[in-house]
């Protein structure tokens, strides 16, 4: 059968992204860190939707640290957009369950 094996633990996150003001143009990172047995798949979502990185998309210019925290080659801002703009929260899923992030906000200073 499916039983969980006893060493199996749902995720929690271990380290919360926190606030981040940045200029446009520069690096940035939200960290996040996940803990559980399978090692938890983390994935981020921004205002709701989820966030695409490198893993999805070769040519995006944000991605998926191995520990799981997100990082921004260099902040996108425009006059006509703010895509990196918003409010994030980080989601690690096993089988066994998920755990959410407390949110964290990204906003692009100066303008």
């Amino acid at each position: 059968g499916s039983h969980p094996q006893l060493e199996d633990t749902a995720p929690r996150i271990v380290e919360h992204p926190t606030d981040v003001l940045v200029s446009k143009g520069e690096p940035a990172t939200l960290s996040c860190k996940a803990e559980g047995r399978p090692a938890p798949v983390v994935e981020w979502y921004k205002d709701g939707e989820r966030v695409e990185t490198d893993r999805e998309d070769p040519r995006s210019h944000r991605t998926l640290l191995p520990g799981g925290s997100l990082f921004f080659l260099r902040i996108l801002h425009g006059r006509r957009g703010k895509p990196d703009e918003g409010v994030y929260v980080c989601v690690a899923r096993n089988y066994l369950g998920e755990a959410t992030s407390r949110n964290a906000s990204l906003e692009v200073a100066g303008e």
